[in-house]
């Protein structure tokens, strides 16, 4: 967690919902349990997350998994007792003087804060029974009040997010207003741990992941497959809508990334490789490029450029690599290597609310077509951080402009103060999973720093200069991490069209062997990746193996099946099958092989 977010959590707006207040309270139990059990304990914060909340603590002890049960008993004494929520208002001083003697020193340095960063005068706390803690607030009127929770793991986490500072141990649990509730939120987590991306890939053969290559994918052959017709999608979208695909190099010398301003602001998320060996490179520091948009601008500047020729739009799928701290990479939702569907869009001023239509239109059709519910879709205006480049003037400019177009697009849309890139203000998209959990894929980023660092120019209807807009856009976002939400999504059942085998060819005896060669040829004339399961096995373990393998379509050949020139077809997930022709078979496969591209036929 960030200082800032840190700070938040002692001086938030008292805006919780009623079950984040009973979380929230809850948070503050656990807190009080724990000091019963541990009387040296000293706390950081504990705020509520998504679905639940968390304590930081530092223990004389290293806590187990067992260690919660323990904790969740004495909580239940607690909740039990039925202890009121009591507020009260101390000046600073006086807080500082409370929480010194309780020996409580992170408490201590978030009220130094409060009073020397943000000139706080006063703070509050909570007292239940016996433990008072450093809080806003609200909380519950009485421990009574929380119904079912449960505690849930443990986990290390640096004081205010900074590891330069001490490691404390993360306690993290839910609360539910029934047990029912609760309930069916443990099955969900359970689900989720069966559709666990990383326990999948290895299943289905897709990917792995090596000590050798930290945090770094390598992908089969059938992931590859998989990853190699996302690419294709994404390419047979931008015919349609208009990009022109672009390769750019991997190193570039840091005086591009120092005038780009990342060697700045995201240095320390960078990789930097030895200097050159020859006489001109021996005094050049270079890097491994993190993003795609600074090399764009030596493309858009290779020519003299019209108004006539914008918007021009560039799609680059290179690879990227970025110094993720190994705390928060996992799987593949967050790698240190990977390719997004990136483009960068060059327009004027007049063009950037129809080129962010037509992305947000790429946006509804691509995730129709990969299941998600697109009338869920959630939507932030993600503003100016602290660390940041261009004047507030420019940044007015750009937040103004996203503002009036997502406005304008008639879907509500929240409001993620601080959220943006360095160089400019984004709208960022989340979808629901069959989960329900939100994941933040596409992105429409506004840049009016960019052309001016680089100093890109196109000569305007008037005769005169005038520097253009970039958009940069992604609608899958980094095809690792939509592969890994994707998988999860879908249960490891791709589509049709998506999947690495799509179909397994199974003859009962080996007398039909031939029969399932013949198909396989016409299978391989239309496109279609298929297997062949010829083995001297019984058909109960062949169709389980397919099943197993997700395969969408098993077709099954016997004596019968030969004589009409047919096949039992059966649908992954199904029960029975159903008797085919070939060339209704070959038909259906060829519709559902094109599902991808009908979106983008006029």
């Amino acid at each position: 967690m960030s200082e800032q977010n840190v700070l938040n959590e002692i001086t938030e707006p008292t805006s919780l919902s009623e079950l984040e207040t009973m979380r929230h309270s809850c948070a503050h139990v656990m807190a009080h349990a724990i000091s019963r059990l541990w009387p040296e304990a000293k706390f950081g914060i504990g705020p509520t997350v998504e679905d639940g909340f968390y304590y930081d603590v530092d223990l004389p002890v290293k806590l187990v998994p067992e260690d919660l049960k323990k904790i969740e008993k004495e909580m239940n004494r607690i909740i039990g007792s039925g202890q009121e929520f009591v507020r009260r208002e101390h000046t600073i001083e006086e807080a500082l003087g409370k929480f010194k003697a309780m020996n409580q020193p992170f408490k201590v340095e978030i009220i130094e804060t409060l009073r020397d960063q943000f000139g706080a005068t006063s703070v509050s706390t909570y007292s239940e029974g016996e433990f008072t803690d450093l809080c806003r607030g609200p909380h519950v009127e009485r421990a009574s009040k929380i119904k079912a929770f449960k505690l849930m793991s443990l986990a290390g986490a640096y004081w205010r997010g900074s590891e330069k500072n001490p490691m404390l141990q993360r306690i993290y649990g839910t609360a539910f207003s029934t047990q029912e509730a609760l309930d069916e939120h443990l099955n969900l987590l359970e689900e989720a741990k069966r559709r666990d991306h990383r326990k999948l890939g290895k299943e289905l053969d897709l990917f792995a992941f090596h000590p050798e290559a930290p945090a770094s994918p390598f992908f089969h052959p059938k992931g590859t497959i998989v990853y190699n017709r996302l690419v294709q999608y994404v390419r047979d979208m931008y015919a349609y809508y208009g990009y022109d695909e672009v390769i750019t190099p991997q190193i570039f010398d840091t005086v591009l990334w120092k005038t780009s301003g990342h060697y700045e602001n995201y240095k320390d998320d960078m990789f930097f490789v030895a200097k050159g060996k020859d006489a001109d490179a021996q005094d050049r520091e270079f890097a491994v490029k993190p993003m795609n948009c600074p090399a764009s601008t030596y493309i858009f500047s290779a020519h003299k450029r019209s108004y006539r020729d914008l918007p021009l739009r560039l799609a680059d799928f290179g690879r990227l690599h970025r110094n993720e701290l190994s705390g928060v990479t996992a799987g593949l939702t967050r790698v240190r290597t990977f390719c997004q569907d990136d483009a960068h869009v060059y327009c004027t001023m007049d063009q950037i609310e129809s080129e962010i239509g037509k992305i947000m239109d790429m946006v509804v059709k691509s995730y129709t077509l990969f299941d998600f519910k697109v009338d869920e879709l959630e939507l932030f205006l993600s503003t100016r951080p602290e660390k940041r480049i261009g004047s507030d003037e420019v940044w007015d400019r750009a937040e103004g402009a996203l503002k009036n177009i997502l406005d304008n697009l008639g879907r509500p849309y929240g409001l993620d103060e601080g959220g943006g890139a360095f160089y400019g203000p984004k709208i960022d998209i989340k979808v629901k999973d069959a989960l329900r959990r939100k994941w933040q894929l596409a992105t429409v980023q506004l840049d009016f720093n960019l052309p001016e660092r680089f100093d890109c120019s196109y000569v305007g209807s008037d005769n005169i200069a005038h520097r253009p807009v970039v958009i940069h856009k992604a609608v899958l976002g980094s095809l690792e991490r939509f592969l890994g939400v994707f998988i999860e999504h879908c249960a490891g059942a791709f589509p049709f069209w998506l999947a690495p085998v799509q179909c397994r060819l199974i003859p009962i005896t080996e007398a039909h062997i031939p029969f399932c060669e013949e198909m396989g040829k016409r299978l391989k004339e239309l496109g279609i990746r298929f297997e062949m399961d010829s083995r001297n096995e019984k058909m109960g373990l062949k169709t389980r193996e397919a099943q197993m393998a997700k395969i969408p379509l098993m077709l099954v050949a016997g004596d019968r099946e030969m004589s009409e020139g047919a096949f039992a077809v059966r649908n992954y997930g199904a029960k029975d099958s159903q008797t085919l022709k070939i060339d209704e078979i070959l038909a259906q496969m060829k519709e559902w092989n094109d599902k991808p591209r009908a979106p983008f036929r006029d």
